[in-house]
């Protein structure tokens, strides 16, 4: 067991958990050295389950090298870039380890994405194959004119699930009629393909630490996405300092089971769900569509839970929910949040619907992603992000990059083995990213409290100027929520003639009896006048990214105003 020896000037480490250590060790290993590991000594247990299907590690192995020989097969060469546009199926974790042994580089694309969005990904990486799962299809066709992909893999939900597959299959197609029709040229059906593979054996590849592994798109909810360039060593490197940190707390033990709620192409789920998951041998319940509640819960039900990743939104929703209280959560190690701010009263109901409280962690996708994670063995909800991961030195910087002193609100900059090596093809991006020393600059507002624990104040572009005073949306967003009545909340700034800018607020009620002046009276209690919200909003939803990210940005971009407003 390492010690941990807290300084000055990383006094977090006084406060990490018995038996985490300060660093982790340097690893030599890829992400493929790392399954194949699994893949031996967990050979039979169950990896993934679907519908109710399950596979072990060892079919999981043997599909994911088909498709690396499929992809071999197809002419691809080591660093050519293969993209998944597929939600939480059972093919989803094959197709992203057949990739990865083919020392090719994945870039996961939401399948929500419209044919732009997916044009920009997709040239912008030059990805030469898609995996797409049939009920998207459409889009890549829409977007054909100006795709410059070779090749289109189709998938079907039920793939990999036998026979209880055709059935998954025929439901989505002639029940629910969730595959609008497409036409593709240069497409071949995934069955086909792994048929087309089983030809051949997988050609040795070398693969380095300092290959590129994915590609993973910044979620562009404050602009244009970006790729960053996450090398094998940074995500072993984060899934390792995951182990660390939540193996003691989860405990040693054969049959972990982890809810995958969040989707597997967001960089959340994919390290802290998937990743972290196979390294210990568990196994990951892939939720196809995590929106519908109903089937989530009932799934949540029905499997001996012992782990579970949310963002704040999800778990909102699901502790509103009257039959939540059927569900066990007896076996559950920790829950933990992260993807978004989780907000106080959120944290709250989840305690006093579950009987567990909420573990907030912090992370981005350049950073792949975990930063901070508070300890697990908090019985409340703490309001902070926790403290710094093992290996990661974090501080608080001015707008010049100077360092600030302890509790003084700046911009969080991060350093450590987790970090990206750049975003693809930005190189004055890049440049930009990163402080002069080497720190990658989060563009969140943050403060390092004197016991070292984290706190987001909010995003730099999201922060209101109010006659010369900074308004942070998650304050007053929190202030919101705390109302009986309130679901969900959102706060930007608008243009104001007097003060410069103004607080504008988007709120879901819970009931129609909500007016506006109870909000009005509720902010005038609880903040300051400079804060409370000059135009009130009533939207029956909010925007949201499929993560359940709020997008800001777009109510900004909103040229007229919905519903009731002041």
């Amino acid at each position: 067991m390492h010690e941990t020896t807290a300084d000055a000037r990383r006094p977090w480490l006084a406060h990490y958990p018995p038996g985490v250590p300060a660093e982790i060790e340097t690893s030599r290993d890829t992400i493929v050295d790392v399954f194949r590991h699994s893949a031996t000594a967990y050979r039979d247990r169950p990896a993934a389950e679907s519908f109710g299907v399950r596979l072990t590690y060892g079919q999981l192995n043997t599909y994911a090298e088909e498709i690396a020989v499929g992809l071999q097969r197809l002419g691809l060469v080591k660093g050519d870039r293969v993209a998944i546009m597929m939600p939480n199926v059972m093919a989803y974790p094959a197709v992203i380890f057949g990739i990865l042994l083919g020392g090719y580089v994945v870039v996961n694309v939401n399948p929500l994405y419209t044919a732009r969005e997916l044009t920009h990904q997709m040239n912008d990486s030059g990805a030469r194959v898609l995996f797409v799962l049939e009920n998207f299809a459409h889009t890549v066709e829409e977007a054909l004119p100006d795709l410059k992909t070779e090749m289109a893999i189709i998938v079907s939900p039920g793939a990999l699930l036998g026979l209880k597959g055709v059935v998954v299959d025929l439901v989505s197609h002639f029940v629910k009629h969730n595959v609008p029709k497409f036409h593709l040229p240069a497409t071949i059906r995934f069955a086909a393909f792994l048929r087309f593979a089983r030809h051949a054996k997988l050609k040795p590849v070398e693969i380095s630490p300092e290959d590129p592994a994915f590609l993973q798109y910044t979620g562009g909810t404050t602009g244009l996405a970006k790729g960053a360039i996450l090398l094998h060593r940074n995500i072993v490197a984060n899934v390792s300092q995951c182990e660390a940190w939540l193996r003691a707390g989860a405990g040693e033990r054969p049959d972990h089971v982890m809810i995958t709620a969040l989707p597997l192409y967001h960089i959340l789920a994919l390290t802290a769900c998937c990743l972290f998951v196979m390294k210990i041998g568990g196994c990951q319940v892939l939720i196809v569509n995590p929106r519908d509640l109903p089937t989530l819960v009932k799934t949540i039900k029905s499997v001996r839970m012992t782990m579970i990743v949310l963002v704040n939104t999800l778990a909102n929703s699901l502790a509103s929910r009257s039959d939540l209280k059927d569900v066990d959560f007896s076996q559950l190690s920790f829950c933990i949040s992260g993807g978004m701010a989780t907000q106080a009263a959120v944290a709250h109901k989840w305690k006093a619907a579950t009987g567990h409280p909420i573990i907030e962690g912090y992370g981005l996708s350049e950073t792949s992603p975990v930063v901070c994670v508070n300890r697990l063995d908090i019985s409340e909800f703490t309001g902070s992000i926790g403290y710094p991961m093992p290996s990661t030195d974090v501080s608080i910087r001015d707008k010049d990059g100077s360092v600030l002193p302890l509790g003084s609100p700046g911009e969080l900059c991060v350093k450590g083995p987790q970090v990206m090596a750049g975003y693809w093809n930005e190189p004055e991006e890049t440049r930009k990213a990163f402080t002069e020393d080497g720190y990658f600059r989060t563009g969140d507002i943050g403060i390092i409290d004197p016991d070292g624990s984290v706190r987001i104040v909010d995003r730099i572009k999201d922060m209101i100027l109010v006659s010369g005073f900074n308004v942070y949306p998650n304050e007053v967003e929190g202030v919101l929520t705390s109302h009986p009545q309130i679901l969900e909340a959102a706060v930007v700034g608008i243009p104001d003639e007097h003060s410069g800018e103004a607080v504008s607020a988007y709120i879901v009620p819970r009931t129609r009896e909500l007016t506006v002046e109870d909000v009005r009276l509720w902010c005038r209690e609880n903040l300051a006048g400079y804060k409370v919200p000059r135009r009130i909003t009533f939207r029956e939803t909010l925007p949201k990214t499929n993560v359940g990210k709020i997008l800001r940005r777009e109510l900004r971009d909103e040229t007229h105003v919905d519903g009731t407003h002041v």
